[in-house]
């Protein structure tokens, strides 16, 4: 029968959409808001800047918590983390409390985004790994479509209520991941106490995780740091546009990722990961520099299509190239680490460089060097090597599914209840 994915994934994306709406809402608004404390656009990438070195800092930490508490406390706690710091920006009286108020949002974002990879590893046969992270990636993505337009629409109200609403959304998807999964079996398995913990050292030995380094900096480096900071203000002070427009634009790109991420777990899975990711960047460098060649509203809204296509092409593969390295055999929490603290260091590096150049040259010189932060990391992964396994492996998940067949079609039963009476194991 054909194989599915375990019900615990499908859990997890459902959180990651409801987080992505409220990541989406807050987007568009955060440089504006920034802005209205009357400073320059060096301050304006700060801001998000701060948000990604406190990440940067605390991720070997997060994955540390992985280790010592399991993957769905460490989850559940940085999800409300977030929520608390992110309702407090809304009611900051100063530039300087906005950036204390979004830089500890990023102590818990990192803690509940190395405990959902470090999840979806955990409880996903390797053959179905780009599947999983494509699934868990559109999930966010979807919702990172509508967020920015309720982003749009509430800012119209007050400029704090995109704050206030983020809040809202993440105490829900903190709510949803601890009801369902309260009682889940299989993620309470962990045979942590059997294996030996693979060092950051040993994972950069190999060309393939180095590879994955290098495109999760370069995707940090333009997604969660030039598409944030400089993308709202390009549309705004270049196109002679509206912030509304500015939330359209970061929509649009979030589709032209969605449409293809499923497409990506999919082939990373059968024709490897290597030829997606490599293809992912290529699209993805085009893309970004056109953005700042961009004339017109119309070309620029095709150009974040094809940016945010290459984006979507790229992470299911470098995602599922991570966990092989990992493999079944070892615990992986300060490798998942690094390689989140390669986007975060992208993140803080890539506004920054490019708000200087903005200020000191043009926009069309800040895209250019974010799309060649793309082209540089091919070639690393030109000189990689495949990881796709092509035999299945001996996963907890398989073993599960052996006695309640998760994994094969057949009447749809929560993980929890199958297993019912079965000796839980305690969290690494």
């Amino acid at each position: 029968m054909k194989p599915r994915l375990p019900a615990e994934v499908w859990v997890l994306v459902v959180a990651s959409f409801i987080i992505a709406v409220g990541f989406g809402i807050v987007a568009p608004v955060l440089p504006a808001y920034a802005k209205s404390f009357d400073v320059g656009t060096f301050a304006v990438s700060a801001v998000v800047s701060a948000f990604a070195l406190v990440r940067l800092l605390f991720a070997p930490l997060s994955g540390r918590l992985v280790n010592r508490f399991g993957e769905t406390w460490v989850y559940i706690v940085g999800i409300l983390i977030v929520a608390v710091a992110t309702g407090a920006c809304g009611f900051a009286a100063s530039y300087w409390q906005l950036i204390v108020f979004r830089s500890l949002a990023g102590v818990g974002s990192t803690m509940f985004t190395v405990a959902a990879v470090g999840l979806l590893i955990r409880i996903t046969p390797a053959p179905m790994r780009g599947r999983a992270s494509g699934l868990w990636a559109t999930g966010f993505l979807l919702g990172n479509i509508g967020g920015p337009i309720i982003g749009a629409a509430l800012v119209e109200i007050s400029i704090q209520m995109p704050f206030i609403a983020y809040a809202v959304a993440l105490v829900i998807a903190a709510v949803v991941v601890w009801w369902f999964l309260r009682r889940s079996t299989l993620t309470a398995l962990d045979n942590g106490a059997d294996q030996e913990a693979l060092t950051v050292r040993a994972a950069t030995r190999t060309p393939a995780y180095r590879a994955a380094l290098a495109s999760s900096f370069a995707n940090g480096w333009a997604v969660f740091g030039v598409r944030m900071s400089l993308v709202p203000l390009f549309v705004i002070e270049a196109l002679r546009s509206t912030p509304g427009l500015a939330g359209v634009s970061l929509s649009v790109f979030a589709a032209g990722n969605a449409a293809v991420l499923m497409v990506s777990g999919k082939l990373s899975d059968s024709i490897g990961r290597k030829p997606v990711a490599i293809a992912g960047l290529v699209i993805s460098a085009i893309g970004t520099v056109w953005l700042g060649l961009s004339a017109n509203v119309p070309v620029f809204m095709v150009a974040s299509l094809v940016a945010g296509a290459g984006a979507g092409l790229l992470n299911p593969p470098q995602n599922a190239v991570v966990a092989d390295v990992i493999g079944e055999k070892a615990k992986g929490g300060p490798v998942l680490a690094a390689f989140q603290m390669a986007a975060d260091l992208g993140a803080i590096v890539g506004p920054l460089v490019a708000g200087v150049l903005v200020d000191a040259v043009s926009y069309e010189a800040a895209f250019t060097l974010t799309g060649a932060m793309a082209a540089l990391a091919l070639l690393f992964w030109f000189a990689a090597p495949e990881t796709l396994p092509r035999k299945a492996e001996t996963h907890v998940a398989t073993a599960v599914a052996g006695e309640s067949g998760t994994l094969d079609e057949g009447p749809e039963v929560p993980t929890g209840e199958r297993l019912a009476g079965r000796p839980r194991q305690p969290e690494a």
